[in-house]
């Protein structure tokens, strides 16, 4: 649905390159620039902002940044928080240095991957449940300030989705 719209470029950074998927969403809109980065969503907010810098030195301008990486494994304390929480907001931290209004930035949209279990957890999984509900307290907040920074924030909390990993 995005390359449909009148974006410039879609960067897709992900762990998974996947040619055929980076082709398909080419042929739907070829006015969108979409390019692939391989990246770990843990990886520390250093090398984030490291990657970033390189995108946008190649690109100039970046809209859209959504932030979908999560994992469901509540034997996996710590893995589940990096990716699922602490990793969007440095991915969320790093865009912002280049998006933010204040500091010369265009603004931009940022779309943060929560949880209905941001609002209702699960017993089963609490770590899980803390974690998505952090996204969607974190994204309420970095929503609140678009005023100041242009730079809009929203999450979009499915229910239990099936997905490869």
């Amino acid at each position: 649905e995005l390359v449909k719209r009148d974006f410039k470029n879609l960067v897709i950074l992900d762990r998974i390159d996947n040619p055929a998927a980076i082709a398909e969403l080419k042929a739907i809109n070829p006015k969108v620039t979409v390019t692939f980065y391989p990246y770990d969503v843990t990886t520390p907010l250093t090398e984030t902002t490291k990657l970033l810098k390189t995108i946008f030195a190649q690109l100039k301008t970046v809209d859209v940044l959504i932030n979908g990486a999560g994992i469901l494994d509540d034997h996996q304390i710590e893995r589940t928080i990096a990716v699922n929480f602490t990793g969007l907001v440095n991915t969320t931290t790093a865009i912002l240095d280049f998006w933010d209004k204040r500091k010369g930035g265009p603004g931009g949209v940022i779309c943060n991957i929560g949880s209905v279990t941001g609002f209702n957890a699960i017993y089963q999984v609490p770590v899980y449940s803390a974690s998505k509900a952090a996204v969607v307290s974190f994204t309420q907040s970095i929503a609140k300030l678009a005023n100041v920074t242009g730079v809009t924030a929203f999450t979009v909390n499915p229910g239990i989705t099936k997905t490869t990993w």
